[in-house]
């Protein structure tokens, strides 16, 4: 009896000791199925499935952009078994046009970036421009009348715009869908004249030639779309904005389960297999140490928060 008391009081410990995951690990991502967001987190999950010979299964929980699953996720146990894939929304642009029920710093562990892709600056067929010197005219002779489609307040496309709308000097009118798909329908429709949506969703308008693509942010140009300059080396510096995803977890995880992640997400990053993935939806690999992630984070929040502040855009009011 003695001897079976003693090892029920050690049973915690020895599960302490055995190596990390030993039961099915839930990544939550904070959306619907289907999508960049989505296609992160199966993706994340089959590789970690199979590199760790345990289950990572993922858990949709959308609402509230994200906040829902953000707050769920920074109130779990610290203990590795719950998972997220934190993007720029919950962790950059929500933060800085709205109060948040968490704190997207304190309240995660930030584990390892995966990746991002661009935004682009678009116009419909009927925009007579070709280029950003040409659009810049146009706006700025349309006396404000120019219409912009945006997923919504707040979001990357409504902030890049805003962000452009600033350093260009001109003005526009601007209509917030619910999601950047009512927007394409529009900006194809003539409702509005130009968006600047992530290049993963407007590759399909731009290969079969239905929008003109005029500027896509990075320092680069990207090797999906050759033709087509950077802000940057279109005189506007700053626009290096893309619509990024990694892996979080509540605050106060262990620091050895935390390394461990990082390391098996930086091997499935080296992979071909796992890149054409992510290629597949125009995403690059941004790969991070957790401490270059957490910094990152940061300077997401502070640069679209001065960007809400100087633009007046807010959701609290």
């Amino acid at each position: 009896m003695r001897v079976l008391l003693l090892l029920v009081a050690l049973l915690p410990a020895l599960a302490a000791a055995q190596p990390y995951p030993v039961k099915p690990v839930r990544i939550v991502v904070p959306a619907q199925p289907g999508g960049g967001l989505d296609l992160i987190g199966r993706t994340v999950a089959d590789q970690l499935g199979r590199s760790m010979g345990q289950s990572f299964i993922v858990e949709n929980s959308s609402g509230g952009g994200g906040a829902i699953a953000s707050q769920a996720v920074a109130r779990a146990a610290p203990d590795g078994y719950t998972l997220m894939v934190g993007y720029v929304a919950t962790h950059g642009t929500n933060p800085a046009v709205r109060k948040v029920p968490y704190d997207p710093v304190k309240d995660f562990t930030p584990i390892a970036m995966v990746g991002g892709t661009r935004n682009l600056l678009v116009a419909g067929p009927a925009l007579p421009v070709a280029n950003l010197s040409a659009f810049l005219d146009y706006a700025k002779r349309s006396g404000g009348k120019l219409a912009y489609g945006s997923g919504g307040i707040g979001t990357l496309n409504h902030l890049i715009m805003e962000q452009l709308k600033a350093a260009a000097g001109f003005d526009a009118v601007t209509a917030h869908y619910r999601g950047i798909g009512p927007a394409f329908q529009d900006l194809l429709g003539g409702q509005v004249q130009v968006m600047t949506p992530g290049l993963a969703a407007a590759l399909p308008h731009i290969r079969s030639k239905k929008i003109k693509p005029i500027a896509v942010t990075g320092l680069q140009r990207h090797p999906l779309i050759p033709d087509v300059p950077t802000f940057e080396e279109s005189g506007f510096k700053g626009f290096d904005a893309v619509q990024w995803y990694g892996i979080v977890g509540p605050a106060k995880m262990p620091a050895e389960i935390t390394r461990k992640l990082h390391a098996e997400i930086s091997m499935a990053l080296a992979s071909p297999a796992f890149q054409q993935r992510l290629a597949n939806e125009a995403i690059d690999p941004m790969p991070m140490t957790p401490g270059e992630f957490g910094r990152f984070i940061q300077d997401e929040i502070l640069r679209w928060g001065a960007l809400a502040r100087e633009r007046k855009i807010t959701l609290d009011e």
